[in-house]
């Protein structure tokens, strides 16, 4: 009994105390948020009476997402609030870039490619032109088809060739999949939203992260690309509006899997799709490369070889798709149907001055708020005051520790709201000690002996402490399903020490107070203001 409790004791030590010198000697610290480090927040709402769904704002929140972890930005927070978005971005200063990063429409563009997809030269930021690779390239890997009829065979997919240049095609069921595509040296000025003060922020590849321009051509990159590969697109053609909102990522016989779409009928639907197709198998100038791309917020989702003419009902969509990519592409064709437009609402900048204002506070009120508790307790407790102030430091420094792995690891980022969280987790902390004192206290005075007591006063009291840290666990996990923004990181701070304090219960306090109950030093002092003797009386 004896070894394991000191196995306990030191266990939870050295992971505790060991992870907060982790932290310290690879200088790692939790991410801060927007209240703590300053930066800018951007709130916009979909347009008033637009037809948009769930799907289309989750897109939409996702592709914000996507452009901001190109930028760099440290731990952002986008909140998806009915038909709102909010955008947190710690760190960021300069609001017009914020504004352009975050702005999506959710559109999806059907354009022809005017040079298959390849990597680029990548200019200098500060230079006008961008190049594509001059050299003949012969367009290799996995490829994709596309075919129409009652029978819905139609497929186009992304390839990823050995050269690194991304591709699709789309055919004609029974039509050979292969194509080599040669196409001379293009020089561009690289399009997109700018501004008169601010160059457009650039993607880690150092190309300029652009809004979709379906009025004129562009470089914009290969979704999901390795290496990174940009397509050189015209103008848009069409819509994603041409497709019907049953997309469906499905495994197609001999081919793997893919999307099958229907198109909708009529001028809005299977005439534009036909038209662009028609090019694009005919190799017209328009279409040099037979391929369309499909556009959304500036990335290219896919870029398929068209192999039939002309489409009836239906377009199947295949290559070489991971079960992911399939998906992903539905998801893309559904939300296109139903393109969710944003207006800018509101743009707020939080000083970095005033998050480290607001941090010194939060830190002062927490540790007086700390250290008030831990002289009421030593004045009350006596010598087991002590304890609990050892047990704060390790509920602390383990805190401490998986809140800095978390947010290297799933983004966590510790906010005002999170710090409150954890300053009112220490009422339940020094409830778990008081219930098991006040147990022990009640088994000392009815001339149990210190070491019997503390045995039965932990068997008693931990009954408690679970129902009682159970029911902040609760509370903690309803605000945080329910809620959005500071009130979800205060309860998940909330929940997440509560769990911290029965770890350490357990793994600490338990063993330490039942280490010291069996020492004849404990039982010659003054304990809890009870006089305890050797026999168990009390005085």
């Amino acid at each position: 009994m004896r070894r394991k409790l000191i196995i306990s004791l030191v266990g939870i030590m050295v992971v505790a105390y060991g992870a907060l010198i982790l932290t310290i000697v690879t200088d790692s610290k939790p991410a801060l948020g927007l209240d703590l480090q300053g930066g800018i927040s951007v709130t916009q709402q979909a347009v008033s009476g637009a037809d948009c769904t769930d799907a289309s704002m989750q897109l939409a929140v996702e592709k914000i997402r996507e452009r901001v972890d190109s930028l760099g930005v440290s731990e952002p927070e986008i909140l998806c609030q009915g038909d709102t978005i909010v955008t947190n971005l710690p760190g960021v200063e300069n609001q017009e870039q914020a504004i352009q990063l975050v702005q999506v429409t959710g559109a999806v563009y059907l354009r022809p490619v005017l040079q298959s997809c390849q990597p680029l030269n990548i200019p200098d930021p500060d230079a006008s032109t961008t190049t594509v690779a001059g050299s003949s390239t012969t367009v290799a890997g996995s490829t994709t088809t596309a075919a129409g009829g009652p029978s819905r065979g139609v497929s186009a997919a992304n390839t990823t060739p050995d050269t690194g240049a991304p591709t699709t095609t789309v055919a004609a069921v029974g039509a050979s999949a292969s194509t080599s595509t040669t196409t001379p040296a293009t020089s561009t000025t690289a399009s997109g939203p700018t501004t008169s003060t601010t160059s457009p922020p650039l993607d880690e590849n150092g190309f300029p992260i652009q809004q979709s321009d379906p009025n004129n051509p562009q470089i914009l990159p290969l979704f999901r690309s390795d290496p990174a590969a940009y397509c050189y697109v015209g103008p848009a053609q069409g819509t994603g509006e041409v497709f019907q909102d049953n997309a469906t990522a499905t495994v197609i016989p001999g081919k793997g899997w893919g999307v099958v779409v229907d198109l909708r009928e009529g001028a809005d639907g299977e005439d534009v799709w036909n038209n662009l197709a028609g090019q694009c198998y005919s190799a017209a100038d328009t279409c040099p490369t037979q391929q369309i791309a499909i556009d959304l917020d500036g990335s290219i989702q896919s870029a398929a070889t068209v192999q039939q003419p002309t489409f009836n009902g239906s377009v199947e969509i295949s290559g070489s798709f991971t079960e992911d990519d399939a998906k992903n592409l539905a998801r893309v064709l559904n939300s296109g149907s139903l393109p969710v437009e944003l207006e800018l609402q509101s743009v707020q900048n939080v000083s970095a001055s005033l998050g480290e204002d607001s941090l010194r506070a939060a830190v002062i009120s927490g540790l007086v708020g700390v250290l008030l508790v831990l002289i009421f307790m030593v004045a009350y407790y006596r010598m087991l005051g002590l304890i609990v102030a050892i047990g704060v430091t390790v509920s602390g420094c383990l805190l401490w520790g998986v809140v800095t792995w978390l947010s290297k690891s799933n983004g966590l980022t510790l906010s005002l709201s999170g710090i409150a969280g954890i300053i009112v987790s220490v009422g339940v902390t020094v409830d778990s000690y008081v219930v098991f004192f006040e147990r022990l206290k009640d088994e000392v005075r009815a001339g149990k002996t210190l070491r019997n007591s503390a045995l039965r006063g932990f068997q008693g009291a931990w009954r408690t402490i679970v129902i009682a840290d159970l029911v902040s666990l609760i509370g903690a996990f309803v605000l945080w399903y329910l809620t959005v923004g500071a009130v979800r990181g205060f309860a998940f701070f909330l929940g997440l020490s509560t769990l911290c304090d029965l770890v350490v219960a357990y793994f600490f306090t338990r063993p330490m107070v039942l280490l010291l109950a069996r020492t004849q030093w404990m039982e010659r002092r003054k304990v809890m203001g009870i006089e305890v003797t050797p026999q168990g009386a009390t005085a």
